[in-house]
């Protein structure tokens, strides 16, 4: 073994046991740069070829991919998205960086200024901003690319049979650009001719399905609109929280919120990431981290599986518009 010990840059700098381990020559040889650099810049010098050797290329020479999100309702999210950023740069040989938001506002927001490559969004957001965003696949869930919105109350009411007997109570949404947390719910108003202003006492963005959930099995809201597939997965991982909750409607289904690339993704990035989404399911380790998002896979999808969406949105915006004075 050889030690580099203190003492003066010369052959001394080699120990006894390192001249009669390897040889007169190989003890010169470590000792001669020392004598010649000096200890600091040898020491310098090591580093730097440790780095280069134990670095993987992409690090040295790839732009980072930066994917937007908006928080996971996992209980463990920075471990997971850790694993998950781990497997993606395995897979993609890039390094990854996943950017969150509160909102999906603010993820959108990333895209549009060029900060992002790529997104985990809403079809709402989605539907909105699609001349600047490419479909790259969405997830599986329950055999389909599709979810519902819930309508829930606390499990202490026993009498709300639908969203209008909800009038003039406190009711929580989760985002204004959420389709399940909020448009379904703005649509269902319209529908029932009870109009989206002034029908609830007061509403509240909680910024997360989770929150939803929370605020309305802790009483804090009478109702709340949240993606059904949180509040099903919670069910799984918490059901002592859903307990606290009652399911009063279920509403059609659409499609799930997908990954999107921003429009001016290079088609090698894009091909790239959209492989290794469709080809989580087929590796252990990729099952793995879907289970834990409760999902079964990617796969690719079509624009017109939000064209439902799409038309809610249009709906509401004309009620609005017919609204003003």
């Amino acid at each position: 073994m050889v030690e580099l010990r203190r003492g003066n840059d010369s052959a001394a700098g080699v120990t006894k046991s390192a001249h009669n381990g390897v040889g007169p020559f190989f003890a010169w040889q470590y000792a001669y740069p020392l004598a010649k650099f000096g200890k600091v810049r040898m020491i310098r010098m090591v580093c730097l070829v440790l780095l280069l050797v134990g670095a993987p290329l992409w690090a040295r020479d790839e732009v980072p991919l930066r994917i937007g999100l908006t928080p996971v309702f996992l209980d463990h999210q920075t471990s997971f998205l850790e694993e998950w950023r781990a497997y993606l740069e395995g897979k993609l040989h890039r390094p990854v960086v996943f950017a969150q938001r509160s909102s999906y506002r603010g993820v959108v927001e990333l895209m549009l200024q060029g900060e992002l490559d790529f997104a985990w969004l809403c079809g709402y957001p989605y539907v909105r901003n699609r001349n600047d965003m490419t479909l790259l696949a969405a997830p599986v869930y329950q055999g389909e690319s599709l979810y519902r919105s819930y309508l829930i109350v606390p499990a202490t009411d026993i009498t709300t049979r639908s969203l209008v007997d909800l009038r003039g109570r406190i009711f929580a949404y989760s985002d204004p650009d959420s389709n399940s947390g909020y448009l379904v719910t703005q649509h269902r108003l319209l529908e029932s001719q009870a109009g989206t202003q002034g029908f609830f006492r007061r509403t509240f963005f909680t910024w997360s399905h989770r929150k939803v959930v929370e605020a309305v099995a802790a009483n804090v809201a009478d109702g709340g609109a949240v993606d059904g597939y949180v509040w099903d997965t919670l069910a799984q991982l918490h059901p002592e929280l859903t307990a606290r909750t009652r399911v009063v409607e279920r509403s059609a289904s659409f499609g799930f919120p997908p990954m999107v690339a921003r429009q001016s993704v290079s088609t090698a990035d894009m091909a790239a990431m959209r492989e290794v989404l469709l080809e989580m399911n087929g590796d252990e380790q990729g099952r793995a981290l879907l289970a834990r998002l409760n999902l079964e896979g990617f796969q690719t999808v079509e624009p017109e599986l939000y064209r439902g969406i799409e038309t809610m949105m249009a709906r509401v915006l004309d009620g609005r518009r017919a609204a003003q004075p």
